[in-house]
């Protein structure tokens, strides 16, 4: 293979480690390994190698310092692999290497710098720390700088403004501090900044102005103090992306402010800016004024600016109606987010079904009136919260027909009735988070609704395969945040894992046992039944929940023991049965033993460890589950819920008949002899339905 000038091997699949020979090979001019699945250390191909690529590939290791011999070297990707320790010193020594990039991997030290000639040095993703050398700005080819998310510390190095060159400099998530050189001025060709998440403390650089940037990022630092606004966008004619969340800045943006610019991009989110809305750019994808002191209405010129993908006006003091537009005036808006403000008025009804609307938040508003029937046109609707508004309506069974619904939240509103869902309807087959407390739900609690939820039953779905509930494209800045009640606490979740599974149905008034057929949520983490007027026994299918974190049942009307099987609930760390009417020995078994007295206090009947009133020698543990058990269980569930939803029916029907017998006949004997049939049916359709569990069991 004397001759052989290229080679040429990657997305292959090629596995093991490079044998030793590969750098006796030695006429090569370009090495191509990358996406494969290499393992081993890095292998040095011979020297006369202009072009080698390793990146992508699973080799682990320190570099060997025989590779600064490859002195005709050009370009060198070793990105994404397992590489550790420090550089070498001696690569510096490469003297025509012009394209080097060694992010992703696991090095540490002090950044080596590379020879003079470089003009791409890209080493984000590691563990470097210490301050930036001053050698960098010798490179005076260098034109793209990245050393993103690595631990480096201190200034910006005055010199920076020697790399005249430079376009892009990326210094984004490390621990730098102090101000930004003025020295950057003399780069003249730069055209990307970004300096996010640090500890930089000043103020708003208006220097940078005499620059031609297109891009800006100072997320996430220390900055302060007032932004000139009147004129920024044209101090910053060129700039398409501004994202500056995070900081401390103030001001108010005067409305039409954008309006001229080529602005993309813009985030002012989580500073402190006051005034009316400023309206997005006409070409602006991006637009976020998220957690400020913004007032005033939402003016439907908003509407104009249709390239808009994700908004995000929450937590301000906005107020006024919804626009009608703004529930249709895009056809690529994927996030819609107006949570904690002071909106009101009805939801606009008429919804479009071209709408491709990812997210909607609307909570923690004042909406009235009910939710549009035409949110059920909303086929990629992941995110729907509505909660801690003043909605008016029965449950949106409905809803269930949305094929990627992930999270529904209607917490704290006026929703009312019975939660009937009809049995085989196939409904929120991907539900994960299911948030309905704080309401007035009244009847037995759901059975047929848990058993539609195969997205809480660890079924294998082949296109479930993203980390996180809602998948945007890559690069995004908005991340989907909901609020739960966490372990009796309200939690802020953000990014919101695909494995976080719940179900809160708190503050109503269910009524009757506890669904045997919850059991079957296997990858459920927290259930929250507590404030309600559940009655019957603990369900020996709760055990079968072995990746339950929480589970709170206090304030019922629970009655018998504690079932020991919850002891083998390894993950369980917050358990709370207070307040109910459960008696005998609390089990003394596994988890059992990490749970305080207010865990089972105000249960009369309840003794032992670690309530302070022991227990008679004649109270025994509560009897453990078997197989049988659990089967007669889900069985009888079934026919026990029927019957409760029959009760209820028949119920409304006695009630509407005696308003229909008094009004037409109005003779007493009429309606007594009305009610008393009815009544005898209730009692054996109850039987009957008794009989034939019985029997299938």
């Amino acid at each position: 293979m004397s001759s052989l000038r290229s080679l040429y091997l990657s997305n292959n699949n090629l596995t093991g480690n490079i044998p030793p020979c590969f750098g006796n090979i030695t006429n090569l001019w370009t090495v191509d390994l990358s996406s494969n699945n290499f393992q081993g250390p890095l292998p040095v191909p011979s020297p006369s190698t202009f072009q080698f690529n390793a990146s992508y590939n699973g080799f682990i290791g320190e570099i060997s310092s025989s590779i600064c011999q490859l002195s005709t070297l050009l370009n060198l990707d070793l990105s994404n692999n397992n590489l550790f320790g420090n550089i070498p010193p001696c690569f510096g020594n490469i003297t025509n290497l012009k394209y080097l990039d060694l992010s992703n991997n696991k090095f540490q030290g002090p950044p080596q710098i590379p020879s003079p000639s470089t003009s791409n040095f890209i080493a984000s993703h590691n563990g470097f720390t210490g301050e930036i050398p001053s050698l960098i700005c010798q490179l005076s080819s260098l034109w793209y700088l990245d050393l993103s998310n690595n631990s480096l510390f201190g200034n910006i190095p005055p010199c920076f403004g020697n790399i005249t060159n430079l376009k892009y400099l990326n210094l984004s998530s490390n621990k730098l501090q102090g101000s930004i050189p003025r020295s950057l001025v003399k780069c003249v060709s730069l055209l990307s900044l970004d300096l996010g998440h640090n500890e930089f403390s000043d103020i708003f650089p208006h220097w940078l102005e005499a620059l031609h940037l297109e891009h800006l990022h100072l997320r996430s630092n220390k900055f302060h103090g007032m932004i000139d606004l009147t004129s920024f966008g044209l101090s910053f004619p060129a700039l398409r992306c501004l994202i500056i969340s995070n900081n401390n800045f103030v001001g108010w943006w005067p409305t039409e402010i954008f309006l001229n610019t080529s602005l993309d991009a813009i985030d002012l989110s989580n500073n402190n800016f006051g005034g009316q809305i400023p309206l997005p750019s006409p070409v602006t994808n991006y637009y976020s004024i998220a957690s400020n002191n913004i007032i005033g209405n939402i003016p439907s010129l908003i509407c104009k600016a249709t390239k808009l993908v994700f908004i995000d006006l929450s937590n301000n003091g906005i107020s006024g109606s919804l626009p009608q537009c703004l529930v249709n005036f895009s056809t690529v808006l994927l996030v819609l987010n107006l949570r904690s403000n002071l909106l009101e008025g009805t939801i606009p009804q008429s919804f479009s079904s071209r709408n491709r609307l990812m997210t909607l938040d609307l909570s923690r508003n004042q909406f009235e009136g009910t939710i549009p029937r035409s949110l059920v046109k909303f086929k990629h609707l992941e995110v729907l919260n509505l909660g801690e508004n003043q909605i008016v309506d029965m449950f949106p069974g409905w809803l269930g027909t949305l094929p990627h619904l992930k999270v529904l939240v209607l917490r704290s509103n006026n929703l009312m009735g019975l939660l009937n869902i009809r049995r085989g309807s196939h409904l929120f087959p991907r539900l994960r988070i299911l948030d309905l407390s704080d309401n007035n739900f009244s009847g037995p609690l759901p059975a047929n609704l848990f058993m539609n939820l195969k997205g809480m039953m660890n079924y294998e779905n082949e296109q479930e395969k993203s980390l996180y509930m809602t998948q945007f494209f890559q690069m995004t800045l908005y991340e989907n945040s909901i609020i739960v009640t966490m372990k009796g606490l309200k939690i802020v979740l953000v990014k919101i894992l695909i494995i976080f599974t719940t179900i809160d149905l708190s503050h109503n008034s269910f009524q009757g046992d506890i669904p045997r057929v919850i059991g079957h949520l296997h990858s459920l983490k927290g259930l929250n039944l507590t404030h309600n007027h559940i009655t019957g026994s603990i369900p020996l299918t709760l055990g079968n929940l072995t990746n339950l974190e929480w589970l709170d049942l206090s304030s019922n009307k629970l009655i018998g023991g504690i079932p020991s099987i919850l002891g083998d609930l390894t993950f369980l760390a917050y358990l709370n049965l207070s307040n109910n009417q459960l008696i005998g020995r609390i089990p003394q078994v596994n988890q059992f033993g990490t749970f305080s007295r207010d865990s089972f206090s105000k249960n009369l009947g309840l003794c032992g460890t670690p309530l302070t009133n022991a227990c008679p020698d004649n109270v025994q543990p509560p009897p453990p589950s078997s197989p049988s058990t659990f089967e007669r269980e889900v069985h009888e569930s079934w026919f026990d819920q029927k019957v409760m939803w029959i009760g209820y029916a028949l119920g409304n029907v006695i009630g509407i008949s005696i308003a229909y017998i008094v009004f037409e006949m109005g003779r007493p004997k009429w309606l007594a002899r009305s009610v008393r049939i009815l009544e005898r049916k209730i009692v054996e359709y109850r039987e009957k339905a008794r009989q034939k569990a019985i029997e299938f069991v």
